[in-house]
């Protein structure tokens, strides 16, 4: 009797642990929408020149920083998010694929929230609005694309934005140069799915 109770506690526990893992079709039916999105629209402006050509740039830029670097350049932009004086945020605001960023996002219509692109080590490029740091190399958004390699897509769980009271979620990819099908960097969107 003890071997049945426990078989059916332990089948029980499974079960359970099998229905939290589980995506609920809702969830699943909304990556579907946020993928179908990307490669209908995003896809096509992720590789422009202007969004290739500054990722390149900075990579070159960027090529001999340590993490000692990257962790003092995250501090300062952390710094000027709280201060009056933002001259690096300012600057990234300020450059051309930021400006093209900006001008795709006003053009989906309120359906894309945000959306910025990253160098391959993670650092920011450009962003259609600043972003809380500056490096984001250390968080599953870059992690899960840019570093699972070229062609990757990384659909984040929905969250209630509190400044909009919205339903977000944010979708990441990789960016990959097309002559040499190389990972160059990625790309991330905030994508209100209560719009799509």
């Amino acid at each position: 009797m003890n071997l049945i109770r426990n078989l059916a506690a332990t089948a029980l526990a499974a079960a359970a642990v099998c229905a939290i893992a589980l995506p609920t079709a809702a969830e699943e039916a909304y990556v579907a929408q946020v993928n179908n999105y990307v490669k209908g629209k995003v896809m096509s402006w992720a590789v422009d020149p202007a969004v290739i050509d500054a990722i390149k740039t900075q990579n070159a830029a960027n090529a001999s920083l340590t993490q000692s670097d990257i962790d003092a350049l995250d501090a300062k932009w952390k710094a000027e998010v709280e201060a009056a004086d933002k001259p690096m945020i300012s600057a990234t605001l300020g450059n051309a694929l930021s400006k093209f960023l900006a001008d795709k996002k006003m053009a989906a219509g309120g359906l894309i929230t945000e959306v910025f692109v990253v160098d391959n080590k993670g650092l920011n490029v450009g962003q259609s609005d600043a972003t809380s740091d500056y490096w984001q190399g250390d968080e599953a958004k870059f992690q899960k694309s840019f570093g699972a390699g070229a062609n990757a897509v990384f659909v984040d769980e929905v969250e209630k934005d509190e400044s909009t009271q919205t339903l977000q979620s944010q979708v990441s990819l990789t960016i990959s140069d097309p002559a040499s099908g190389a990972p160059i960097g990625a790309m991330t969107l905030g994508i209100d799915v209560e719009k799509l």
